[in-house]
This record gives structure tokens, sequence and C-alpha cells, in this order.
């Protein structure tokens, strides 16, 4: 007898921000019916979050703050939720006070000397133009003396060691790419991100994915790990036991899909340490980084991004640690060069497969925002289910 499992053409994998997005698209565009399969016992995947007991709302991975240039993206995930209006400010703890980050004229003028930090401004609005981002790269060969020493003095008071806490390694032994991403900021303009499109969904990003899987085609299997289902042998995929000719598309780790053939992939894993304080406010602003000090890299008060006029706050630590399979969770894609060899390896198996689709992080190996994951799933959408 066939099971009911084997009657969907569509199979996502994955019921996070990726997952669910895709499968909202197949369902409503396509009309089509669509089955999730998520691991955990509720939708959501590291976008997840939930009112504390405290009643404010937090983020159980890290803080998650949308924004994005893209106005199809807003408009889309509009459908979805309503927005409270929300612009990230990140501080540093450098030399014994909070100064804005990214590195800014505020941040100039609070760390140097008055005159040397106004001959530092002037060069710098010589040669560009008010407002732009100049990744610190582009100085520390300048001719110039003094953009040379300021290129260097925001690696190390900002960039060296956050990077070497967040990454468990030097910045030389990451992708030069990280570095080219750190920018100086000449402006006054203190927000994380200029992103046009800026909020948090004013009843949660739980909320907004539940949502978006809420189509009358879309059939969620919550608590249930593709293993006990799928299986994938020599080019074929199996559903609950039978050959599948629909379309498989994957959202995890693409190492666990293939039985970590090739090893194990490198990722950085995260720790928090969650904390009530009977305080107002605990600290300027959400996100505080800590650079040169202590084992954590940060700490957000999350009621900076989700107010509530109560007498306490909640606080979350966070420690980065190595990803170790069984212990803690795959957050970011470590770049090293074994590590990328072995993607490529996992990338022509899944070629394999015809009928298969890696879409987000994990099963691309690649570091998303949130607005790019929205992005990429419409567009694979678009290129190769449509």
């Amino acid at each position: 007898m066939m099971s009911w499992i084997t009657e969907f053409e569509y199979v996502v994998v994955g019921g996070g921000l990726a997952g669910t997005i895709i499968a909202e698209h197949i369902a409503r565009v396509l009309n089509k019916k669509v089955l999730i399969i998520e691991r955990n016992l509720v939708l959501g995947g590291h976008c997840y979050d939930y009112v504390h007991e405290s009643g404010i709302r937090v983020h159980k991975y890290g803080p998650h703050l949308f924004h994005t240039p893209f106005k199809e993206v807003w408009e889309y995930l509009s459908q979805f939720t309503e927005w409270d209006y929300y612009q990230h400010r990140v501080m540093g703890w450098i030399d014994g006070k909070y100064v804005p980050i990214p590195f800014n004229f505020n941040t100039l003028y609070a760390l140097l000397p008055t005159e040397f930090a106004r001959r530092l401004e002037s060069k710098l609005l010589e040669k560009y133009d008010y407002g732009s981002r100049i990744p610190i790269k582009e100085f520390m060969d300048a001719d110039d003396e003094d953009l040379r020493f300021l290129a260097n003095f925001v690696y190390e008071k900002i960039f060296y060691g956050y990077t070497s806490k967040q990454w468990g390694r030097k910045p030389e032994e990451i992708s030069a790419d990280v570095l080219a991403r750190v920018p100086i900021v000449l402006s006054r303009d203190d927000r994380y991100f200029n992103d046009q499109y800026q909020g948090v969904p004013k009843r949660g990003y739980t909320t907004m994915i539940r949502n978006i899987a809420t189509h009358k085609n879309i059939f969620v299997l919550l608590n249930t790990h593709h293993k006990e289902l799928i299986k994938l042998d020599n080019g074929r995929i199996y559903l609950d036991g039978q050959e599948f000719k629909g379309l498989l598309i994957y959202t995890g780790s693409i190492d666990d899909l293939f039985d970590y053939k090739f090893g194990h992939l490198p990722y950085r894993s995260l720790r928090f340490r969650w904390q009530v304080v009977h305080e107002k406010q605990f600290q300027p602003v959400a996100q505080v980084n800590f650079p040169l000090e202590y084992e954590y890299t940060r700490i957000t008060e999350y009621k900076h991004i989700h107010p509530l006029d109560v007498p306490y706050t909640v606080v979350a630590y966070e420690f980065p640690e190595e990803y170790e399979y069984g212990k803690n969770l795959p957050f970011y894609p470590l770049f090293t060069e074994g590590g990328q060899e072995a993607y490529l390896k996992y990338q022509e198996l899944a070629k394999k497969y015809k009928n298969l689709i890696l879409l987000g992080r994990l099963a691309e190996y690649r570091y998303y925002d949130m607005d790019d994951t929205v992005k990429r799933s419409m567009e694979i959408f678009e290129e190769k289910i449509l």
C-alpha cells in the first residue's frame, strides 16, 4: 500500500526561511502540494524567536535584524508580517569606552586626539566622498603614513581580536574576503546598516515563517529527521522506501545529506549565556562587541530590539566555539582550503541527482544574510522550478 507521503511531487527538507519560502512559491504559483520535513519541534531554523519568561521577545540563535536594499524582498515578506521600525546600532567596548561600530568619524574622535582626528578626517574627505564605506585593506599599503596608521589602528582595535575569537583562528588564516569587508565609514551615521528597508517582524520571525507556511497546499512534518524518510543512492532518491520522481529541495547541511562521505565540513558554532538583569537598561544599544577583552564576542540586549516597559532586561553573552557534530549546531561555514575542497566533492556528488536542488547557507556552504536567503529562494524558484 502506497504511503500518503509518496504522493507529493515536491519535498522540502528544512523549515527555516529558505525552505518555507520555496515551499510557498511552489504551493501558490504552481498550485502544487508540497511537504516540508523539519527536524525540530517548530519552524524557524536559526531565525527562531520566542517570548522569554520575562515577557521580552528574544532570538534564540543570536540577533536577527532584517535589512535589505531589495524592494521585492521587502514586499514579499510584508505579505506575512507587519514591521516594527528598527535601525540597528552597534558599539564596541574599546579602551574603556563605548564607541560606534563600524568605525566612523564619531569613533575616530572618541579614540584619537582631536587634532590628529581632524587631520585624518580631512585627508579621508580629500580622497573619498562623504558617506563612503572604504575597506581598511585599501589603506594598509597607502603612501600616506597617517592613513596607514589609521588602517592598522582599526585592524588592531576592532578587527583582529574580534575575528580571532569569532573564527578561532588568526585573521591571516581566514579568507582575505573577511578583511575586505571591514570598513571605515566616512560620516557620523552610527547605523550598522544603511539599507533602505530595515525592521523586525512585529510578532517575531517565528510567526512570520509560520505565516509563510500556512498555504493550503503546504504540509509540515515536525520533529522528523529527513533520514527517516529519504535515502539517496547512486543517483536515485527514495522517499519512504519508494523511488521519488518528484523534486527534492534540501536546505540542511550538505555533508549530512551524503552521510559525511568526504568528512565533516568545518563550521563555527555559538554558545549563549542568558541572563535576566534587574535594571531598566543594561547597555546603551542592542549589541556591544568586545574585540579586545573577555572570551565572549558580544552581548545582545533584546529590549532595545523589542521594547517593553518593564524594570528588568534580558541579555545574551555570545561565545564562539568549534563545531562538533552531535554536540552543537553549525552556524557559519569556515572557509578553509580543506573545507572548500571537501565541499566541491559534495557539490559534484549532488549533480548526480537530477531531481535535487540545494538551497541555503548550509546546503550551499556559503554565508547568506536573511535578505540574501529570501532573494536566493525566489531566484531558485524562477530558474529551476517554475
